[in-house]
């Protein structure tokens, strides 16, 4: 934080800005004072009278000018105007709410507010799902605003509009989300990326299930990106944890039936990140991320396929986004009667992926160390865990 502590020279400023602040304080007060005169109020009043069946926007204006000044003894009749015009502009504002709500969320992207309205919205008409859609599908725009309470609020409005959609209810227009499949998409996005770094393996699904419709989504390298590092935190983790009770053990059926599973979520893994490199492309915007996606994809693609040329991890990132995005893997109960097929020159399993992300949530790459799985648990040199 950057202190001035230059107090003469600022002490001066002040000195010589009090007596134009002062005059200028004068003015405005002055100016209120007029604007609050009986005068002006019953212009205000005739002002709301003449417009408040052509022109609401402009009596909406004009009630609130006229409420906005106090009377200390009113009259029975002002007594009357003042509590009609409070009724009226309750009501204006509890009909326009939805016109304001769309403003908030879509021209000026004010989230917070535009939550806010919505959420007052939904007070009143709970099983509004028009509303409850927007707010939940914009939803994930609010994870930058680093606002716990907004990040709870808009999963939980995801979550219910998804509710609200499977169960039959529709929106009678989806401008501006165009359609239900973008609804739907970025519905489970916002579950999917903001739930992500608290429970990766729960946001696997819809951040899945967000890349399936033909969106923005399914051509976002960060979305991919997402999904691996769900992987990554989530059930690798788990069964990277769970696979160190047979490390420096002699191998058994059960040690390879580990290693089996554990190989599914790093072929996903790889799949994940091949997408998220491929889609990153040239985007200067992406730079930085595709640099750390692909130094993570070399050092996973290496470790299951250590016999293959380092330029087999290229080949596999340019034809990776041909394929279709795998669901998450079945855990297998047995081992395989036969192979799995392979990448190439080495043999070693076909990654069978999903997209990739940073595994803290962002998108950005930067993800803790996987603990290491061995692919000869009891015998050979373990190999080198890929470098962040």
């Amino acid at each position: 934080m950057k202190k001035i502590m230059m107090f003469l020279t600022i002490g001066a400023t002040v000195a010589l800005l009090a007596l134009p602040v002062a005059a200028k304080t004068v003015v405005v007060v002055t100016a209120v004072q007029d604007a609050c005169a009986q005068e002006a109020r019953d212009a205000l009043y005739k002002t709301f009278v003449d417009n408040r069946q052509a022109d609401q926007k402009k009596a909406y204006d004009a009630a609130k000018k006229y409420l906005a000044c106090p009377v200390a003894t009113p009259t029975e009749s002002q007594t009357k105007i003042i509590e009609y015009l409070t009724k009226w502009v309750t009501a204006y504002e509890k009909g326009d709410r939805i016109n304001r709500f769309n403003d908030e969320l879509y021209n000026k992207k004010n989230y917070a507010e535009a939550f806010k309205v919505g959420g007052d919205i939904l007070k009143d008409e709970p099983d509004n799902t028009k509303v409850m859609v927007h707010l939940g599908a914009n939803g994930y725009l609010v994870g930058v605003l680093n606002n716990p309470q907004l990040t709870t609020e808009a999963v939980d409005y995801a979550r219910k509009a998804l509710a609200a959609l499977e169960a039959g209810k529709t929106v009678d227009d989806w401008t501006p989300l165009q359609s239900k499949d973008l609804a739907v998409a970025y519905l489970n996005y916002t579950i999917g990326s903001l739930t992500v770094e608290k429970d990766p393996s729960g946001a696997l699904k819809y951040l899945i299930k967000s890349a399936q419709f033909e969106t923005p989504l399914k051509k976002s390298a960060v979305t991919y990106a997402l999904i691996a590092g769900a992987y990554e935190t989530g059930p690798y983790a788990k069964q990277a944890e769970a696979y160190k009770i047979y490390k420096d053990q002699p191998e058994t059926p059960e040690s390879k039936l580990a290693l089996a599973n554990i190989h599914q979520v790093v072929d996903r893994m790889i799949d994940g990140y091949a997408r998220a490199v491929a889609l990153a492309g040239s985007d200067p915007k992406l730079a930085a991320q595709k640099t750390q996606w692909s130094d993570t994809l070399k050092g996973w693609y290496k470790f299951r396929n250590p016999n293959e040329p380092e330029t087999a991890v290229d080949t596999y990132v340019a034809s990776i986004l041909s394929k279709p995005l795998p669901p998450e893997p079945t855990p297998l109960t047995s081992l395989p009667a036969t192979p799995a097929a392979t990448t190439g020159a080495s043999g070693s399993a076909t990654p069978t992926g999903t997209p990739a992300a940073g595994t803290n949530g962002t998108g950005n790459g930067a993800s803790a160390a996987p603990a290491t799985a061995n692919t000869k648990p009891a015998a050979s040199a373990t190999p080198k865990k890929p470098r962040r």
